[in-house]
């Protein structure tokens, strides 16, 4: 559970899984240019989001593409949907 709160604690993962809730794959270069993140950068809060089994992936050729795993625990599912709307109304409130 630890490994799973580590991963949704930083802006930058959030934001990209955010991205990916929708169940569409997407490769390291289409996030970087959505969040503005460097590859190395982008790369690295991607292994953090897959090692905790937030994400899947697969190569494609020259590409590792990524897209929300599947079989998360529907417990889970809730606990990031939360974390996902909250941020959403917290920026919208900032704004």
């Amino acid at each position: 559970m630890q490994e799973l709160l580590d991963a949704i604690s930083d802006p930058t993962r959030r934001a990209a899984l955010a991205v990916l809730w929708n169940d569409q794959e997407h490769c390291v270069c289409e996030l970087m240019a959505r969040l503005g993140a460097t590859q190395s950068r982008m790369s690295r809060h991607m292994k953090v989001l897959r090692d905790a089994g937030l994400v899947r992936d697969r190569r494609d050729a020259q590409w590792v593409r990524y897209r929300r795993n599947p079989e998360l625990a529907p417990e889970l599912v809730a606990v990031i949907e939360a974390v996902l709307v909250a941020e959403q109304m917290q920026k919208r409130e900032s704004a």
